[in-house]
């Protein structure tokens, strides 16, 4: 019979803190690289916008990758 797994609280704030920090980060930098490149090569908004959102995607990627190494690092669930 497989056992039932607890939470490990402290793991998860600590995870879900550092998603916050690098998400901000990550995030950050995709819409303000996207808003640069339109405006230095005077592509519009139009342009800006979907940079913006190809940028956005690509954080969004990263942080699943940050996610996935920070539960192997730090385990949320445990053996009860």
């Amino acid at each position: 019979m497989a056992e039932p797994k607890r939470t490990n609280w402290r793991n998860l704030i600590t995870i879900v803190s550092i998603m916050i920090l690098v998400a901000t980060e990550v995030f950050g930098v995709a819409l303000a690289g996207g808003w640069a490149i339109a405006g230095l090569f005077e592509l519009g908004s139009t342009v800006g916008y979907i940079l913006m959102g190809l940028f956005s995607l690509m954080a969004a990627y990263v942080m699943t990758i940050v996610w996935q190494l920070c539960t192997k690092v730090e385990p949320i669930t445990q053996r009860a």
